[in-house]
């Protein structure tokens, strides 16, 4: 899947009424997410938590499906690295999401 050039594609929310004459760049978020699906992401959560894996579903909460996933926990000691096979991500906390996964990779 292609989703990582669409990092720095402005999205906006905007209501029906008062949608400016002949505007085509507007993106709503659920339809770059679902480009995403198949590609890898990365996921910042609320608090000291980062994922990062490939989109396999999402639905109207954002809560996703993702598989082959690295969990990075900011712990005193340092930051703690899980992986786990498959994953449902409760969408309430996560803080931001980015197409591509992490730009240093």
């Amino acid at each position: 899947g292609g989703c990582g050039g669409f990092i720095s594609t402005a999205i906006m929310i905007a209501p029906k009424k008062g949608m400016p004459a002949g505007n085509t760049s507007v993106i709503l978020p659920s339809e770059l997410i679902d480009r995403c699906i198949g590609s890898k992401i990365w996921v910042l959560m609320k608090g000291d938590k980062e994922l990062i894996g490939t989109l396999r579903g999402f639905d109207m909460y954002v809560n996703m499906v993702l598989e082959d996933v690295e969990e990075v926990e900011l712990t005193a000691d340092g930051p703690k690295l899980t992986k786990l096979p498959q994953i449902l991500l409760n969408g309430n906390n996560i803080a931001m999401l980015v197409p591509g996964g992490r730009p240093d990779e």
